[in-house]
């Protein structure tokens, strides 16, 4: 009984080494690996662009809060005429009461003309670190980025080998679905053989037709997959659906070296998505100092030159004409060192802290709650490649079970004891069993590919695979 049962599995690692067969010879040549598409994603992937040009935004920002240290510089220069009447008595001119420097006894409607011509500059000369804390934050948006680009990248990463295992998926499920057609054609020859012979009823051989087209259906639903399949992958690595071409031993070198890449505590804590949340949390932290620094007041130097000009004469107070007043007839200069403070900003600043202090903390209970899911994750797939390589090493068994059951129905009909339907029963536990072990090896792959996605360990499964 052992002999037999060793020699049913030998049988189904044979048949399913046929199955393989004309698949794998077409790709003997050197085809596109899992790597290259996914070295093509991160290089060439139109899902990336958007995300590169946000990078660039945050570093043209970054580089323009550098020229912040430059001053204010402001030239101008003007010719006005109008009367010349003042009054005594101060007053505030909200900006639109224009200048006028005379007080008369009584007012003159005659017109002057003046000219002025001014060059003012205000330069801060020391703001206790604000202007620092303003690069250091722009330093920060730009890492936000970054680790943010690096996380749609690995993102990408994941699509492209979900989409690459359930494309190798359909190609050996379209390589059992033509096993299965030759096999229903074998049948229908059987059925003919006994139907001109008078063994066995016409209505056999129209069930076999329709056994026929159904795996035929079978097999053009699965193509039309598979062309999904290679058309997201065309778009997501920009190679042509028609460049593409499946390495089918891939699944099962992965189910051959059956073992994971063990986790490192600095591949997690490097992984992507922590590494965006960190770099949220530290940007938040950023924004808490910039805040603090604008606690402080602000030291500047100013300094002025201006001239002027005027048809009335400076001495007798002479009404000229208005031509003598193009022209600077008098300049001075102004320069002095300034501090600014908004007392009552004090406030405000603290709630504006006090708000910022919670977003930190909101960012750090983040980062902290998706380090304990990747862990969890971890454990969980961990759990589930457990029951993957069980349920691998069982399939097999029920695979070499249903051809034995198989091969004696298909006798038993050509020698007439028995009918289509219990062969065609058994075709289907047949078709099942390679199909279940089809399904087995690829949840496998797709578990272990999930956990070094969640442990970092991408890479190094690929070295170890390849």
């Amino acid at each position: 009984m052992v002999l037999l049962k060793k020699a049913h599995l030998i049988c189904a690692y044979c048949s399913l080494s046929f199955i393989y067969s004309s698949v794998q010879a077409q790709t003997s040549a050197a085809v596109p690996a899992l790597k290259l598409l996914l070295d093509q994603a991160n290089e060439r992937s139109p899902f990336l662009r958007a995300d590169s040009m946000a990078i660039l935004i945050r570093q043209a920002q970054q580089h323009a809060i550098t020229y912040n240290w430059l001053p204010d510089l402001n030239v101008g220069m003007q010719a006005d005429i109008g009367t010349n009447n003042n009054m005594p008595g101060g007053y505030f001119s909200y900006g639109m009461v224009p200048g006028n420097s005379k007080v008369r006894a009584i007012g003159n409607s005659s017109s002057i003309l003046t000219d002025l011509a001014i060059a003012a500059v205000d330069f801060t000369i020391y703001d206790f670190g604000g202007r620092k804390a303003q690069q250091q934050l722009a330093a920060s948006d730009v890492q936000v980025e970054l680790s943010k680009f690096n996380q749609r990248k690995y993102q990408l990463q994941a699509l492209v080998i979900d989409n690459y295992l359930q494309w190798l998926r359909i190609e050996d499920l379209l390589a059992i679905q033509q096993l299965n057609i030759q096999r229903n054609i074998e049948i229908r020859q059987s059925v003919m053989a006994l139907a001109r012979s008078g063994v066995k009823a016409g209505v056999d051989t129209s069930i076999a037709e329709a056994e026929i087209s159904k795996s035929r259906l079978n097999y053009v639903e699965l193509k039309g997959q598979r062309q999904q399949y290679k058309l997201m992958l065309s778009a997501i690595t920009s190679i042509p659906t028609e460049q593409l071409q499946p390495d089918t031993g891939y699944v099962n070198k992965l189910v051959e070296h059956n073992q994971a890449p063990p986790s490192i505590d600095t591949a997690l804590a490097t992984h992507p998505l922590i590494t965006y949340y960190k770099s949220l949390y530290r940007n938040s932290l950023e924004k808490e100092s910039l805040v603090k620094k604008s606690y402080y007041p602000s030291v500047s130097l100013q300094g002025a030159v201006w001239g002027r000009g005027s048809s009335i004469n400076p001495t007798t107070d002479e009404f000229r004409k208005l031509s003598t007043g193009i022209g600077l007839e008098r300049g001075n200069y102004l320069v002095g060192v300034g501090i600014k403070y908004d007392l009552f900003d004090l406030k405000r600043k603290q709630l504006q802290l006090k708000t910022q202090q919670a977003y930190t903390n909101y960012a750090e209970k983040q980062l902290q709650e998706q380090e304990m899911l990747l862990s969890l994750s971890e454990n969980r797939l961990d759990a589930q490649l457990v029951t993957a390589g069980e349920r691998l090493q069982e399939i097999p068994h029920q695979l070499a079970a249903a051809q034995a059951a198989y091969r004696q129905k298909l006798s038993l009909y050509k020698n007439g004891l028995t009918d289509i339907l219990e062969l065609n029963s058994a075709l289907n536990v047949l078709y099942r069993a390679e199909t279940d072990l089809i399904m087995a090896k690829y949840l496998y792959c797709k578990t272990l590919f999930e956990k070094a996605i969640a442990a970092n360990q991408v890479q190094s499964l690929l070295r170890i695979t390849n």
